[in-house]
């Protein structure tokens, strides 16, 4: 088998399909490309056996045959050419050789059929959802999923399908976000944990794009395609909390204010923040938000007031300012509204504009004890 493709048009697409291949892999042929050839077209496939990711390339060619390349080297040597031509030849002698036009790089392969195959669904249900849209919804909620091994269905992205909308919610118990939209709908009801480590590398990829995404789904595993791209990965398996349940309905005390002026005071005041709790605290009375923070250990404290539109009672509540900070960073409204009950009960965030038609966003964001 032979064929003929760009340097730079290959390593591109070597680089996404890169990204699924673990550092440590417990079967060796894992840390392979597979590349299938038929005429023309060429299909490089990576997989960790969670996830599955294959890409077609329009080749010069017109033989077929499978093999398995070493994954690290293709992209080493292929990061040092300018753009050109390369030939790749499988030779008799168990190795593929790739000409240039200043030398030629021959390389061991192993058979094709070695390579584990992608799962194919059987009779799966589907979804189109606009690229920009997924892209969005995983950056806003990836943040926010847990790393709890013991808790494996906290550390995904929960996807809600229905009629009326798609939902999108992420939580690792201390901070929760829930990204909805009603301008793109399923033909009906379903939903799915889908891991973070595919969602991270759709995540690299689909902000380029402008094709619809294709979702393809049942118990196990889910399917995404679009462009030139196929990612397959196994779904986690478990029932998703309840997470209705734990978002305060009734939130009396609203606080408006700027977005960027809020987080640059988190920010600030978080410096002098014990370094085991993060914990700040805001006080807030008629229009004036004071923001302190104190660590008695070595005698560090801040305080910034700042003027905002508040109506409710006067009230202090305590917030980690990690999670207060990484979420006022991944909104990108220019005002936020703050909403609260009492001081033991979560806050909710939401964006005051910035949002398109159908779309919504809410951060909940659980308080910490303060003692007085």
């Amino acid at each position: 088998m032979k064929f003929i493709v760009s340097s730079s048009y290959l390593l591109k697409q070597l680089q996404v399909l890169g990204s699924v291949i673990n550092s440590s892999n417990t079967l060796p042929i894992l840390d392979n490309f597979l590349f299938e050839l038929d005429n023309n077209q060429l299909r490089v496939s990576a997989s960790d056996l969670e996830t599955t990711m294959s890409s077609t390339l329009e080749i010069d060619s017109t033989s077929k045959g499978s093999v398995a390349v070493p994954a690290k080297l293709v992209l080493e040597i292929l990061k040092t050419f300018p753009e050109q031509p390369l030939t790749f030849t499988v030779e008799d002698n168990n190795t593929i050789e790739i000409s240039s036009n200043s030398g030629k790089y021959a390389l061991a392969y192993a058979p094709g059929e070695e390579f584990p195959k992608a799962v194919v669904l059987e009779e799966p249900s589907s979804t189109l959802v606009p690229a920009e849209v997924l892209a969005t919804a995983i950056s806003k909620t990836i943040f926010a999923a847990g790393n709890d091994d013991l808790r494996p269905v906290m550390s995904g992205v929960f996807f809600q399908f229905s009629t009326e909308g798609l939902i999108f919610v992420a939580t690792d118990a201390h901070k929760l976000v829930k990204y909805a939209r009603t301008d793109v709908k399923a033909s009906q009801a379903a939903d799915f944990i889908m891991p973070k480590k595919p969602l991270n590398i759709l995540k690299g990829i689909l902000g380029t794009s402008d094709a619809e995404v294709k979702i393809e789904y049942n118990d196990s595993n889910a399917t995404f395609s679009f462009d030139n791209y196929t990612l397959t990965c196994r779904l986690i398996d478990g029932k998703y909390p309840n997470y209705e349940a734990v978002i305060p309905k009734e939130n009396p005390n609203k606080l408006v204010m700027d977005r960027s002026q809020f987080l640059s005071s988190v920010r600030r005041v978080a410096i002098f923040a014990n370094k085991t709790t993060h914990q700040i605290r805001l006080k807030i009375a008629g229009a004036e938000l004071n923001i302190s923070a104190e660590d008695i250990d070595y005698s560090n404290k801040a305080e910034e007031r700042l003027t905002c539109d508040y109506q409710g009672d006067d009230m202090q509540i305590g917030f980690n300012s990690r999670f207060l900070t990484e979420m006022l960073t991944n909104l990108q409204s220019d005002e936020i509204q703050l909403e609260m009950s009492l001081p033991n009960r979560a806050g909710i965030l939401t964006p005051v504009d910035g949002l398109d038609e159908g779309e919504t966003v809410t951060m909940l964001v659980m308080p910490v004890m303060l003692n007085n």
